[in-house]
This record gives C-alpha cells, sequence and structure tokens, in this order.
C-alpha cells in the first residue's frame, strides 16, 4: 500500500520530465531524421515539405558512390588520421594524469593550472603560428601535421583522466609501492586498468572529434581529393551540386553514419567514463 501512494506521489513529477525529454529528443534529432528523409527522396520531391518521402530511392546514395571516384581513399584518409589522433591522445593523456593524480611533486598544481589555462585559449589562435612552423619544415600538404601534434598531449584528455584518477583509492599505489612495483608497473598494471571506462570516453570523443574536424585538413592537406578527408572531400560538392538537396543529404548522412554507429554501440562507455571523473 505504502509502495502505491509513493508510486502515485512520483507520478505527476515525472510527467514533466517527460515531456521536456521529448522536447529535447525532438530538438536534436529532428534534423538528423529530416536530413535521412531528404536523402531517401528523388530530386523532383525535395521541396515536397513531407517528413515520411512519397517515394523511396537510393538513387541519392548510389549518385554518390558512382560521381565521387576517390570516395573510397577520403574514407581511409579520414580513418587513418582520426585513429592516430585517437591513439596519441590516450597514451600521452593517460601518463599525464597518472602523475598529476597520484604523485605530488614540487610544481606540480603550478602546471596542473597552467595546463588548464590553456582551455581559455581558442585552438583557431594556434592554426597561424602552427601552419607557419610546419610549412617552415616542409610538412605542409602532408598528413603528419593533423595528427602528430596529439602525442604532445592534451589539456582536456590530461584534466579528464586526471580526474578519473583521483577517484581511485591512493592505497592501491601505496601498497603496490609496498611491494616493490615500478612506476611503469604501477601504471600498466593498476591505473590503466582500471582507468579503462575514461580511456574509452576519451578514445570516442577525440575520434569523433578528429573525424568532423574541416578547417584542419583544408589548411594543411592538398585540394585533391584523393589525397584530403572525407569531410573537405564531402564539402567540394556543395559548391558543385549547389540546390541539389537530395544528393547533399546524401554526402551529410554518410559524415555522420561513423560517428552515430561508434555512439550507439559505445555510449555506455562515454557517459560512464564521464560521470565517474567527478567522483572524490
Amino acid at each position: 500500500m505504502i509502495d502505491k501512494i509513493a508510486r502515485r506521489r512520483r507520478r505527476p513529477a515525472s510527467v514533466p520530465v517527460y515531456l521536456a525529454l521529448a522536447i529535447v529528443l525532438v530538438v536534436t534529432a529532428g534534423p538528423f531524421l529530416w536530413m535521412l528523409s531528404t536523402s531517401l527522396k528523388p530530386q523532383a520531391d525535395q521541396y515536397d515539405g513531407r517528413f515520411i518521402p512519397a517515394r523511396l530511392t537510393l538513387r541519392n546514395y548510389e549518385r554518390l558512390i558512382s560521381s565521387a571516384p576517390y570516395l573510397l581513399d577520403e574514407v581511409l584518409n579520414s580513418f587513418e588520421i582520426s585513429l592516430l589522433n585517437t591513439a596519441g591522445q590516450v597514451v600521452t593523456c593517460a601518463m599525464a594524469g597518472f602523475i598529476f593524480a597520484v604523485f605530488r611533486f614540487k610544481g606540480s598544481k603550478l602546471l596542473f593550472g597552467l595546463l588548464l589555462a590553456t582551455f581559455v585559449i581558442p585552438p583557431q589562435v594556434a592554426l597561424i603560428p602552427n601552419f607557419i612552423f610546419f610549412s617552415k619544415i616542409g610538412l605542409v600538404g602532408t598528413k603528419l601535421p593533423l595528427w602528430i601534434t596529439a602525442f604532445l598531449g592534451g589539456a582536456y584528455g590530461t584534466f579528464l583522466l586526471r580526474q578519473y584518477y583521483t577517484s581511485i583509492p591512493i592505497e592501491l599505489a601505496e601498497a603496490g609501492r609496498m611491494d616493490g612495483v615500478t612506476l611503469p608497473g604501477m601504471f600498466f598494471r593498476i591505473y590503466l586498468p582500471l582507468g579503462k571506462p575514461a580511456l574509452s570516453a576519451l578514445a570516442i570523443i577525440t575520434f569523433t572529434g578528429t573525424w568532423n574536424d574541416l578547417i584542419r585538413p583544408l589548411i594543411y592537406l592538398p585540394s585533391q581529393q584523393k589525397l584530403t578527408t572525407l569531410t573537405v572531400g564531402l564539402s567540394l560538392y556543395q559548391a558543385t551540386y549547389s540546390g541539389q538537396w537530395t544528393f547533399l543529404m546524401a554526402c551529410a548522412v554518410l559524415s555522420v553514419f561513423p560517428i552515430l554507429l561508434i555512439f550507439f554501440v559505445a555510449q555506455k562507455q562515454i557517459i560512464e567514463g564521464v560521470a565517474l571523473t567527478g567522483i572524490k
């Protein structure tokens, strides 16, 4: 009886919550669903205003594959750069976060504070000096500038993993030290296995950010579609196929499909990894 009364009291409060969630769902998923719907329409129906197409067709995707001879090269380039960026960030940020979380050395708080201060610097500010540097050493026109800096660490990844590692009891590190475990052994045998949720979250966030990046490949890579990334290649279609919205929406769906697939497969790791970084 008490449980029934409690459930009745909770129902009115849950109605506004579900209503707010439904509104958020429509606002966030609505544009993507409309994009998918438009990509499945024939070009003659692109302005009919219907959410559900009157005539379904895959002609736009067939046309995309046939009219883009370098589409596979662009996809492979995007995967290569995204995977290298992800590997660099995970490796370097995991080690830096481990040091800041476990060891207290002179100036550690100052260094961590300076690292966090870089959050206020927009990434676009560093584009010009970085371009000048890479042009001086002859790397402009190659893929190297797009992923080599990932192996120098990052403020966001270091902060994310440092916060997660602080939630791990320090007694584990002290017990390892008493048993004669070295510093690399402590990292690889204790903290790295326990940090899988945060590492997974960082890997997915880095991969999606690199995959969707447009400005850096546009600056560093040549305009030949065989050598550039998918985002740059698809952006070139906007001028070539201006006004052909069904075809352009098929291009957009192709660009976001890998990201959506990764998110739906690993959404548990993303939520768990980010949520646990706030535990003290």
